[in-house]
């Protein structure tokens, strides 16, 4: 990783993008430690698909351990079927709902 300062970027942009598209991050130094880091759009779009994985993968992690730990709820075809016709709140408000009865 290349460091500059924020004057070469206003200065020489045309270099620095050149060392960008070649595959070189920049890092903007910037005062108070509030520094940029300078990435080619692919790069950025592959760290988003990344991040968008990592939170799915932990969502199932957690999913996996409410079941270890017996936290489902069940429900009958009839009442899938009837899920598909309501919104997300509704689908929400019928699953709260559903929790607090296999609670008690």
């Amino acid at each position: 990783m290349i460091a500059v300062r924020t004057i070469d970027i206003r200065n020489d942009f045309k270099r620095v993008s050149r060392l960008v598209y070649a595959g070189e991050p920049v890092l903007v130094a910037r005062p108070r430690n509030e520094n940029l880091v300078v990435i080619t759009e692919e790069e950025y779009n592959k760290l988003e698909k990344l991040r968008a994985r990592d939170e799915f993968l932990t969502m199932l992690d957690e999913s996996i351990k409410e079941v270890k730990q017996g936290k489902t709820i069940t429900f009958t075809i009839d009442e899938l079927e009837a899920m598909e016709d309501m919104s997300t709140k509704e689908t929400q408000a019928f699953i709260r709902q559903r929790r607090e009865s296999q609670k008690q």
